[in-house]
């Protein structure tokens, strides 16, 4: 495997750099500033409302007990994405983790998704994780692609069982695969599209 040391600087599609590092208490108020500045079409379906202080101290304290890990992508100073793993520490689904992944629309198709995901499956591995799944909405056709390109397959369809903010109904899809698939699906992924090898 690839290094995946945290903090590091990766190279971008577009030539930039981009720093990641795992999230900090210290890195709240940008945390709230990239979800505050994100779309009201892209926060229509995410599963928590996060814009709101009360989010902000939930999410602290699930990294603080261990229950969550984040990993921020940063480009001049100011959080562009961010990746999360949510995981159990006890019982029957310990071993089972679930990724969230967004990524500001003005960074998109850059690699900085991907380079997210990279770190945050390494992160899973590394804690004794063999499944991650990811829940979204059937409207979400990119990021459905984007998963199946990593390997994921629907495990289950529940329907109308998310509301929107507006209370709009929408299918969940749960998506699912072994972290060994994602890695390898990812590398391969990197080899066809190394940002150094990208024409500028």
């Amino acid at each position: 495997m690839k290094n995946t040391e945290l903090p590091c600087i990766a190279r971008l599609r577009n030539g930039k750099s981009a720093t990641l590092a795992l999230a900090e208490a210290s890195d709240g108020a940008l945390l709230l500033e990239f979800y505050r500045s994100m779309s009201e079409e892209d926060r229509l379906v995410l599963k928590d409302d996060v814009t709101t202080a009360e989010w902000l101290d939930r999410f602290l304290a699930a990294l603080h007990r261990g229950e969550a890990l984040s990993v921020v992508g940063k480009l001049d100073g100011e959080i562009r994405g961010e990746a999360t793993l949510y995981r159990t520490l006890h019982g029957w689904a310990r071993h089972v983790g679930e990724i969230r992944l967004n990524v500001d629309r003005s960074a998109r198709g850059q690699g900085l998704g991907l380079e997210l995901a990279r770190h945050i499956v390494k992160l899973a591995i590394d804690r004794g994780i063999d499944k991650l799944v990811a829940h979204m909405v059937d409207s979400q056709i990119a990021a459905k692609r984007t998963f199946e390109k990593l390997g994921f397959h629907k495990e289950a369809e529940l329907p109308g069982h998310v509301k929107d903010i507006l209370g709009k109904k929408y299918d969940l899809l749960v998506y699912a695969n072994d972290v060994s698939y994602i890695w390898s699906a990812m590398e391969s992924m990197l080899g066809d599209f190394r940002p150094d090898r990208a024409t500028r």
